[in-house]
């Protein structure tokens, strides 16, 4: 498939999973769930004013924030309208919504002290798009959290790319790539980021921080 094609998949996917997707009924997305704690103890290790959350979904993250951090200033993206739509009926006062593309993030250079990403950046066609975009956005010294799916083996991740993945697309996923950490290591330094933490946490799921340069 082409970048347009598994993109469409993802924001049809994702456009029916809106409405259960912080339920009881949300099904496999309910694996998200288990990154919010640990996205939260890494932001807790420095201040941050200024937070975009990439792939936020229906918000689920901003919205545990927002309630332990009033007086921040928080961002989501989305791909997917019907997602941010499902958001933005929160009504969280102070933090700002927006549909677009986390390949091309459409915000100013050096506007946020960290920027989040949680199960989302293995849906991505062009991934180093989007590490060069959080890069740009990241004020020098800030950091990219990332969560996402991931197996120690290269024959594992082998199997869930070449294997599992299509066969989970043709039931209107759109899944790209499962990463190791020596690719994440690549796409962090093609984009100048500095990888200063990865490991894998629980059940396939990896843990990650990249930071950008102050200088």
């Amino acid at each position: 498939m082409n970048s347009t094609e598994y993109k469409n998949l993802s924001v049809k996917e994702f456009t029916k999973a809106a409405e259960v997707y912080e339920t009881d009924h949300a099904g496999v997305y309910n694996i998200c769930k288990k990154d919010y704690p640990d996205v939260l103890a890494e932001l807790e290790k420095e201040p941050f004013t200024d937070l975009l959350d990439c792939g936020c979904g229906t918000a689920p993250m901003l919205s545990l924030l927002y309630e332990k951090y009033p007086e921040k200033h928080y961002t989501g993206i989305d791909l997917t309208p019907k997602m941010i739509e499902v958001a933005r009926e929160k009504n969280l006062p102070g933090v700002e919504l927006v549909v677009g593309d986390c390949e091309n993030l459409p915000f100013a250079e050096n506007s946020f002290d960290a920027v989040i990403c949680s199960q989302s950046f293995h849906h991505y066609p062009n991934v180093q798009d989007f590490f060069n975009s959080v890069y740009r956005v990241l004020r020098p010294g800030g950091r990219l959290i990332l969560r996402d799916m991931t197996a120690n083996t290269a024959p594992v991740r082998w199997f869930f790319n070449h294997v599992e993945m299509p066969i989970v697309n043709l039931t209107g996923h759109g899944d790209v790539h499962v990463y190791g950490k020596n690719e994440v290591r690549r796409l962090c330094r093609n984009a100048g980021l500095i990888m200063e933490h990865f490991e894998k946490r629980g059940f396939f799921h990896l843990h990650c921080v990249a930071r950008k340069p102050r200088n």
